[in-house]
């Protein structure tokens, strides 16, 4: 049977008040931008359809307009339920204002969710959340005041404790795809990534719901090859063909780099990072090159967004990047992750999978070694990046990431908010300290669970440009100091609470303040 064609604003107009809408993509990847742009100008000309619940495992905008950001009306959103807020801020706005209800949930559960929900489950079972503001005992994810209706419970079996997440209800998924069949079955071999389209249509079928799909292009049925569908037919409703390129863009910030869907060639990233390295000797290097020294061969890794990246910058300039395979949580395998608008895509990666699948991975305890970013420490070790005051980030995958790596590191400059240092003769001197201090008594959210780390004796370390910690069940440790650097006036003085000091503190390696590094082995 043929698929329906519709037009982006026919497409708009299957929605209906109350349903529930899943959007699929990624940031900037794989967005159905024609589909959801034309949804919120008919809200515009129509104030309808009203009281949506919007579901999105990684938010998709750009910070401005784009993307989820069309639907940001009040009176046309009445619930959303995210993993990742951060580029969506006026729906951020309604969130915090109490104007909608509102959920952060970890990315993986909710990629999780639309697969089990499509399987008929009452929900998904998982360790993920347990001791951060997801648990039900804390926030249950909630974040305001008017959002009541508890998505997240604890039960035990067999003795050990685990969160239960209740199933999504999915009337419509929106979703992207790059060419179609005249039978509707979608391949996606423009996309950098592959997300978790097939969970998501098949959650809305199975609940005799409706799938829509953007695509690039259509061509006659049996052209395709089988094992290239991503989305069956079976499960897709009817396409939108898109021709406008600025409406399927790669990613926010690529119309299209054939290096985000290219094999990986023996050496390509190693040379992209040579010629990238900063010159200076900035704080965001020093934490760079720290972390290099912890990296292990062989080893499965995840570098999240900010500090981390400088991590793969720095190992490229040592020749060591192709040692070791970098994975991004939406689906990339090998290849070099891309940053910005681009996050999500990986240039010339060795393999694409769905990001249920990745997440199956990295629960399991896959990754070897995660780096990820430090915002706010608290005296327990517990670590917030998803809330401060009016600014909701949201956790994206920054819980499934950090409760399951098998050794976990945190990296991130010691104080935020106009920090300046200099390196002089081998020495850390601070010029100007940060406004804004790190590491605090408690933690505004607990985003990572420095109790669920000890409980499951998970390895971790918390490192800066002046300071390197670990944790211990009494708290944070600190083990490593820079030269050049006063205990009292550069660290203690900027904390919060007075970590524990170890009997053996040692100087950070000289070589990580030194124009030289590299040029030994690390």
């Amino acid at each position: 049977m043929a698929v329906t064609q519709l037009t982006a604003e026919e497409a708009a107009a299957w929605i209906t008040d109350g349903q529930s809408v899943m959007l699929g993509g990624f940031i900037g990847s794989v967005v159905p931008e024609s589909i959801i742009r034309a949804l919120g100008e008919r809200y515009d000309s129509e104030t309808s359809p009203r009281d949506l619940t919007l579901i999105f495992a990684a938010g998709q905008g750009d910070g401005q307009g784009r993307a989820a950001n069309h639907l940001a009306r009040p009176g046309m959103v009445k619930r959303v339920i995210g993993g990742h807020w951060g580029l969506v801020p006026d729906l951020q706005k309604l969130a915090l204002s109490n104007e909608i209800e509102a959920y952060n949930l970890p990315q993986g559960v909710i990629s999780h969710l639309l697969r089990d929900t499509a399987a008929g489950k009452p929900g998904t079972v998982t360790t993920t959340g347990l001791g951060t503001f997801v648990d039900p005992r804390l926030e249950g994810g909630k974040i305001n005041t008017i959002t009541r209706d508890d998505l997240v419970s604890v039960l035990e079996i067999n003795g050990e404790e685990y969160l239960f997440y209740q199933r999504l209800p999915v009337d419509m998924a929106i979703l992207r795809g790059t060419t179609a069949d005249d039978n509707g079955n979608i391949t996606m071999e423009d996309e950098c990534l592959v997300v978790e389209n097939l969970a998501a249509a098949q959650a809305a079928r199975n609940q005799g719901g409706k799938v829509v799909v953007q695509v690039k292009r259509l061509v006659p049925a049996g052209t395709l090859d089988p094992h290239s569908i991503k989305i069956p037919g079976i499960f897709v409703d009817a396409i939108v063909l898109c021709n406008d390129e600025a409406e399927h863009m790669q990613t926010f910030a690529t119309r299209f780099n054939p290096d985000f869907v290219g094999r990986a060639g023996s050496g390509e990233h190693q040379v992209e990072h040579r010629d990238s390295l900063p010159e200076q000797l900035d704080a965001k290097t020093l934490i760079a090159r720290r972390a290099v020294q912890e990296l292990t061969p062989g080893a499965v890794l995840n570098l999240g967004i900010g500090v981390p990246e400088y991590i793969a910058i720095v190992a490229g300039k040592l020749g060591i990047l192709d040692t070791m395979t970098l994975t991004v949580e939406p689906g990339a395998i090998g290849g070099l992750p891309a940053s910005g608008l681009d996050f999500g895509a990986s240039r010339h990666p060795q393999a694409i999978i769905t990001q249920d699948q990745m997440f199956d991975f990295y629960d399991g305890g896959g990754i070897d070694q995660a780096f990820l970013g430090l915002a706010q420490c608290s005296a327990r070790g517990d670590i917030n990046v998803s809330r401060f005051g009016d600014k909701l980030p949201g956790c994206g995958g920054f819980i499934n990431i950090s409760q399951h790596a098998k050794s976990l590191f945190f990296c991130g400059t010691f104080t935020a908010a106009g920090l300046e240092i200099a390196v002089r003769n081998g020495e850390l001197h601070i010029l100007k300290e940060g406004r804004q201090s790190k590491f605090v008594e408690t933690a505004e959210q607990i985003t990572f669970s420095a109790s669920r780390a000890i409980q499951t004796r998970q390895p971790v370390r918390y490192i800066t440009e002046r300071a390197v910690f670990r944790l211990e069940p009494q708290g944070l440790v600190l083990e490593e100091i820079a030269p050049g650097v006063d205990l009292e006036r550069d660290i203690l003085a900027h904390m919060s609470f007075t970590p524990v000091i170890d009997p053996g503190l040692s100087l950070m390696s000289a070589e990580i303040f030194s124009p030289q590094f590299g040029q030994k082995t690390v």
